[in-house]
């Protein structure tokens, strides 16, 4: 019986991990591989092209605002929609799933055509000095849009999955709500909340196609890592593009595994369902 068991879990798990291989591992190593073909050399001299140091602080910078602004808005969203009925709830949860099924090309159209400096609203703000379009605010902005489900999903799931019992325990013997909010839903809420922004900080790091459309791919300007890592490609800069393409994959994966390390770590602790 034993042994039936052992032959199902192999064949199982086989095309599991040969598909797991042939999509993921094998590319990955090929990248990592291709990045370290020019040796050390190269990737000194990639560290030190001020266009790719631009790329990368760019990224770090609209990762950051699109990580504070999901953080503000993924808590009080999911909040709001695990623990209260309201008209158009439905609705609600329907739109910041939006960016799960709209081609990021889209989000980055719609954010242009919406703040280009030829339409009304993006020409009122250009006249007062700011730019959204072709713009790091618009790249931010297009960033972000792209990368709201993730913290707001994560924090409905684990709240929905809790109900209302300790909240109203807590505010049986006294609490304020502002007391049960801060003592009582965000500690449940921590890990899958940390979780939602580790796994939108690595998408906000990697998004092209959305950036691609609002930035103009301006070198040096309004290049993030992956637009930096396509105009290396196209110039015939392999090693280069590669050495860019395996530092961005290994910061998602590290990334991915503190996701995974803290959602095992709060589920022994019995925070996360």
């Amino acid at each position: 019986m034993f042994d039936r068991v052992r032959v199902g879990g192999f064949l199982a798990v086989a095309p599991i991990v040969l598909i797991l291989g042939v999509l993921i591992v094998l590319p990955l190593a090929t990248v990592i591989a291709g990045a370290l073909a020019g040796g050390w050399f190269a990737l000194v001299a990639l560290a030190g092209d001020p266009a790719v140091r631009a790329a990368v602080r760019l990224s770090m910078v609209v990762a950051l605002a699109a990580v504070v602004v999901n953080a503000s808005f993924g808590l009080l969203a999911g909040w709001t929609i695990a623990k209260y009925r309201f008209p158009g709830k439905a609705l609600l949860i329907t739109l910041i799933d939006a960016p799960l099924t709209v081609s990021p090309v889209i989000a980055g159209l719609a954010v242009v055509a919406t703040f280009g400096e030829r339409t009304p609203a993006g020409g009122w703000l250009a006249a007062h000095g700011v730019h959204v379009a072709f713009a790091p605010l618009g790249i931010a902005l297009a960033t972000t849009l792209v990368t709201f489900p993730y913290v707001a999903r994560a924090v409905i799931a684990q709240l929905s999955a809790q109900g209302r019992v300790l909240e109203e325990a807590a505010l049986g013997l006294g609490a304020s709500a502002w007391q049960t909010f801060r003592l009582v839903t965000v500690p449940v809420a921590r890990a899958s909340f940390l979780n939602g922004l580790l796994i939108c900080n690595a998408r906000a790091l990697g998004e092209f196609g959305a950036v691609s459309v609002v930035s103009g791919n301006v070198r040096g300007l309004t290049q993030t890592i992956p637009l930096s890592f396509a105009d290396l490609y196209n110039d015939a800069r392999s090693e280069a593009a590669f050495a860019l393409a395996a530092g961005l994959a290994l910061v998602a994966i590290v990334l991915a595994l503190t996701a995974r390390a803290l959602a095992r770590h709060a589920a022994a602790k019995g925070l996360l369902t």
